[in-house]
């Protein structure tokens, strides 16, 4: 019979308000249970691994991610897909992380949540919760009909490395503004199969290290060169997350080019990002970002800001020289990026 696995680490989904204070606070599983009795006639079986406490998810960090994919890897022979629930502020860096962290994953692992707390009337949990188990749940002849990382939200399942949430108020607080849906639900899931990653054939690989020497520089009218140097010389930092303009301008003068040419003589990976949700680098289209092509940045093609970050986080943990780092950035690993034809 088809197993299911839920990972409950905590977020909205998961809490209900007290009646004295008014506040919101964290739940147990068993009392998201006792909110939600279509659980039961669900025709699979199905178990909870429970983080006690439960967690908010703007407390995400490196070593979380490492227990879920642990937890994953521990218990990925016994059930036939994974349904994490989790807080929506951080659940795209948490699947863009757990999409390189799973290497030949050939099972789904299903990331969903709510805007609203289960106990609401008008909660989104419920339809959430259902669909995300019914897709983890999905088989194609013998092989899992999504076997990659997505995000289920609002009749939508997303590549996990390819969404983000753009909006607090909307139950659509997701999307994937440069790859299509992998699915839509509706009266029935309609899955596109032409958008799915193909199972591989290799065993499971799972990548519990990884590596937070990373920094952020965002562009922005009046950055200051003590600002940009700030930042690139960073102690202990090894890669840049870059965020331009476009698709991937930045300003030209001489100080700025210069300090990032130093920076990537001595070793520093600089990777180029647009800060638009939609649209992707492309180095030497404008005169502005030839400069920046020809001092060495790295571009980061459609990326995700999540999918940039925890990539050069996975990747830093090989300790690889910087030319193949380089190479790797832009080579779409799990599907998230569209490399433009050579």
């Amino acid at each position: 019979m088809t197993r299911i696995l839920i990972i409950y680490t905590g977020g909205t989904v998961g809490m209900m308000q007290d009646a004295s204070s008014k506040t919101l606070r964290p739940i147990g599983f068993e009392e998201i249970k006792n909110n939600f009795p279509e659980l039961e006639r669900l025709n699979y079986e199905w178990e909870v691994h429970t983080f006690d406490p439960p967690l908010d998810s703007s407390n995400m960090n490196l070593e979380v991610w490492a227990k879920i994919a642990g937890i994953i890897e521990e218990n990925y022979l016994l059930y036939s897909g994974f349904v994490i629930l989790h807080g929506s502020d951080t659940m795209a860096f948490t699947a863009s992380a757990l999409s390189f962290m799973l290497e030949n994953l050939a099972k789904p692992v299903v990331l969903t949540g709510s805007q609203l707390p289960i106990g609401a009337i008008r909660t989104d949990a419920r339809e959430n919760i259902i669909t995300a188990m019914e897709i983890a749940a999905d088989r194609t002849g013998n092989q899992a009909t999504v076997p990659e990382v997505g995000i289920y939200f609002d009749y939508q399942l997303f590549r996990g490395n390819r969404a983000k949430k753009y909006n607090a108020e909307k139950f659509e607080a997701f999307y994937s503004m440069n790859y299509p849906a992998l699915a839509e639900a509706g009266v029935a899931i309609k899955y596109r199969h032409q958008n799915i990653l193909s199972p591989p054939e290799k065993p499971l690989r799972v990548h519990k290290t990884l590596k937070p020497d990373v920094a952020v520089l965002k562009i922005f009218p009046g950055i200051t060169e003590r600002t940009v140097e700030a930042v690139l010389n960073t102690p202990g930092i090894r890669g840049v997350v870059m965020e331009t303009y476009g698709s991937g301008n930045t300003f030209t003068a001489p100080w700025f080019i210069n300090s990032l040419t130093r920076a990537i003589q001595r070793g520093l990976l600089i990777l180029d990002i647009t800060q638009c949700d939609g649209g992707a680098v492309e180095l030497g289209r404008y005169e502005t970002s030839k400069h920046l092509l020809e001092a060495g940045v790295t571009s980061g093609f459609d990326m995700t800001f999540e999918s940039a970050i925890t990539k050069m986080m996975y990747l830093l943990s090989f300790d690889l020289p910087a030319k193949e780092l380089r190479k790797l950035l832009e080579t779409p690993l799990r599907g998230e990026l569209t490399a433009p034809a050579r």
